[in-house]
């Protein structure tokens, strides 16, 4: 039995980073709350380098749907505002000279259903990685029998140990995705 410790120690470990990717990915998609990692893709021109702006000033949010960008050197400003319309995020600046708000738009009820169909289509991802570390670890398990290293009891025994873990973590991914969902929908 100790042979096979490390082929379910492998599978709840996979299964745990599919479940931590997926978080990853979730949180990259935006709810319509102000959140810092909004500007983890935006650089700003800083005395000739291209400088990320968690670098360059303090990220906070005052409110739920502001975000305020204050930068250590206040000569940078400028710059900032200009990095920020120039990016992705198709949020413009307000500068009161001292500091940059960002304030993020609703999201419209169109947009929200979106992002929840974006957010099922991750959560199923997630789920097939789930699945396919189980299927890796009954592959090991079966070669393991045939093998010779435990008998068909041993076998079954395991087998249903490694669907335990499967449904444990697929219960998680869903929870993760009906969180998100709600954060979301209810935004």
């Amino acid at each position: 039995m100790a042979v096979t410790e490390p082929i379910l120690k492998e599978a709840q470990s996979n299964m745990k980073k599919a479940e931590v990717a997926l978080q990853r990915e979730l949180g990259n998609i935006r709810a319509g709350r102000a959140n810092a990692s909004l500007l983890s893709r935006v650089s700003a021109d800083y005395y000739g380098t291209l400088t990320p702006l968690n670098q360059m000033a303090s990220i906070t949010v005052p409110e739920p749907r502001v975000l305020m960008v204050t930068p250590f050197d206040k000569t940078a400003l400028k710059e900032i505002e200009k990095a920020i319309l120039a990016s992705d995020l198709g949020i413009s600046p307000a500068n009161d000279g001292s500091a940059i708000r960002l304030v993020i738009p609703q999201l419209t009820e169109e947009r929200r259903k979106e992002l929840a169909k974006d957010v099922k289509a991750e959560g199923e991802r997630g789920k097939v990685a789930v699945r396919n570390a189980r299927r890796d670890a009954m592959d090991a398990l079966k070669r393991g029998h045939k093998a010779g290293q435990f008998t068909d009891d041993q076998l079954h025994e395991l087998e249903d140990q490694a669907q335990k873990l499967t449904d444990a973590a697929g219960k998680a991914v869903e929870s993760i995705v009906a969180d998100k969902e709600k954060e979301i929908l209810e935004g």
